[in-house]
């Protein structure tokens, strides 16, 4: 993933989660880990694949990179994804610079950048007007990071990264939809099931 091409934010289309999320879950056939950011980005996780091997993250804003980065490293035969908000991003931006160093290439990071914090009421982030998320990613040490120009451009991305010898970040502009459904809010069933998935421990 040539950083030379990247395209800036605001010149991408401007995509939807639920769309995005479903194309991502089509791609998985080798048990891949998925984590999903809280909110509308595990909704539409839900939604759009409900998979033993999906952790669904509830009330833990910016949580979703670090859990994966801990996946990843504990099993880096399996490709991992991790899906979060800007929002939840900035929150937790120096994991970025955790990923770099620890370098796992079986880690592919997808922020859903929609400008705003949707959940509690859709005031602006900072990503909205200031912020280059992607630009960020790649000065902590991410060189393996651009914008996705549209959905065949995103897809094109992911399958990039399946094979990348690095952690990949992939930049996506979303609207401001609501998410798909909603996740079954039991933190232990959602532990529990995906420790399973990960064949960490037996389902009883």
């Amino acid at each position: 993933m040539s950083t030379a091409t990247n395209t800036p934010a605001r010149n991408t289309k401007v995509m939807n989660r639920f769309d995005l999320t479903s194309r991502l879950i089509a791609k998985l056939k080798n048990e891949e880990a998925v984590v999903g950011g809280i909110g509308n980005t595990n909704f539409d996780l839900w939604a759009a694949g409900h998979r033993p091997q999906n952790f669904y993250m509830l009330g833990s804003m910016g949580l979703a990179f670090p859990i994966a980065l801990g996946v990843a490293l504990a099993q880096p035969k399996r490709r991992v994804f991790a899906l979060e908000g800007d929002g939840s991003l900035l929150m937790q931006m120096g994991c970025l610079s955790t990923i770099a160093a620890l370098k796992p290439q079986n880690l592919t990071m997808i922020v859903m950048d929609n400008g705003v914090y949707q959940i509690t009421g859709a005031q602006p982030t900072p990503a909205a007007s200031v912020s280059d998320l992607v630009a960020i990613a790649i000065g902590c040490g991410l060189a393996n990071s651009a914008w996705a120009a549209d959905e065949e451009d995103f897809e094109r991305l992911v399958d990039q990264s399946m094979s990348a010898s690095a952690p990949t970040l992939i930049g996506v502009r979303i609207d401001d939809k609501p998410g798909v459904g909603t996740t079954r809010r039991d933190p232990v069933q959602i532990r529990e099931r995906f420790m399973v998935g990960l064949g960490a421990r037996q389902a009883l």
